[in-house]
């Protein structure tokens, strides 16, 4: 599974980075994290608001920090 939190450093990208992190060590499963804070790949996929987060190429939320828990449902 990979999972990129896609943002430009802001305060909100950095909560969704670290609340990811937590819900995949919660889920047990393994995962690829990947910080995307390059402008041009964050437009490729056509989100307008950070902090977004994709999982295995689909974008699943934009401008919003989810919880640890909307998180894990997210990865299941």
């Amino acid at each position: 599974m990979k999972i990129e939190i896609l943002g430009t450093g802001c305060a909100k990208c950095k909560a969704l980075e670290e609340a990811t992190k937590q819900a995949v060590a919660k889920s047990g499963k393994f995962a690829q994290i990947e910080k995307v804070d390059d402008i041009m790949k964050i437009m490729e996929y056509n989100v307008m608001s950070t902090p977004g987060l994709v999982i295995d190429g689909k974008v699943v939320s934009t401008g919003k920090v989810l919880s640890v828990d909307e998180i894990t449902a997210l990865i299941g």
